[in-house]
């Protein structure tokens, strides 16, 4: 003990440069227990998954009977490669007055974007027609989810379609959702009702109670105005510029 002591300096005591204990060099098993995602990026790319969103199926009474809406997607893959279908539409008295359905393949081009290029398939309004479909889905900036689509289709027609909206979480159960979406294309279209430019903007705000994480059903209001050539081929089939409901639906995922 007395030559340990002697051995020993007590400024080194003091002297913070000086480790009391050796340091054992950081290994391959530390830097994976610390980061674990990291560690296993290529793992995860490997595993297979999949997700079927209704995001809303509602019902609303107007002046010519009962409408409906839907809007849905599914995906399934990786967290790098997913294959995508989606597919919007509405009915009105029985009636269907627009429907649409795509297939897109997708990859991940950062943390919170995917990039998407596939087919659109247009079944109302008017005859039926196809368009090539590119476009990013995505987590914007104050956790917007924002789907921005390019179409490309037949005689050079070309179209734009815009969508953003918001989760506000109200309660552990009480969500507030604001929705807005605009459409625009670059050649008239009188038959399929398409108007050059902007055509439609679509805004609304729905309240859904979450029953389970899985099940929720909302009220809500939705508000759409017609523009330019579009409006001007409504009147004159007297239908209106603007639409203003409230809706009842549900909202779904499994």
């Amino acid at each position: 003990m007395a030559q340990d002591a002697a051995e020993t300096d007590p400024d080194d005591f003091w002297n913070m440069d000086t480790p009391k204990t050796p340091i054992p060099p950081v290994t391959d098993a530390d830097r994976a227990a610390a980061f674990p995602e990291l560690a296993h990026d290529h793992a995860h790319a490997l595993e297979w998954h999949s997700k079927v969103l209704l995001e809303k199926l509602e019902f609303w009474d107007t002046g010519s009977g009962t409408g409906m809406a839907w809007e849905g997607k599914a995906w399934i893959g990786s967290d790098i490669n997913r294959l995508w279908l989606r597919s919007t539409g509405e009915r009105v008295a029985g009636e269907t007055e627009a429907a649409d359905v795509e297939l897109l393949y997708g990859r991940a081009v950062s943390p919170w974007w995917d990039a998407v290029a596939g087919l659109r398939h247009d079944e109302n309004p008017g005859r039926p027609q196809d368009f090539l479909a590119f476009g990013l889905i995505g987590l914007a900036p104050y956790k917007f989810e924002v789907e921005a689509t390019a179409y490309l289709g037949r005689d050079g027609q070309y179209g734009l379609r815009l969508g953003a909206e918001y989760e506000t979480l109200l309660s552990g159960r009480w969500i507030l959702q604001p929705v807005i979406e605009a459409d625009f294309y670059g050649k008239s279209d009188p038959q399929r009702g398409f108007g050059q430019g902007l055509n439609t903007v679509e805004a609304g705000l729905r309240l859904r109670y979450e029953i389970s994480r899985k099940f929720a059903p909302y009220i809500g209001w939705s508000h759409a105005r017609h523009f330019g050539e579009s409006a001007e081929w409504r009147r004159l089939e007297d239908e209106p510029e603007r639409e203003t409901q409230l809706v009842l639906g549900l909202r779904a995922w499994f």
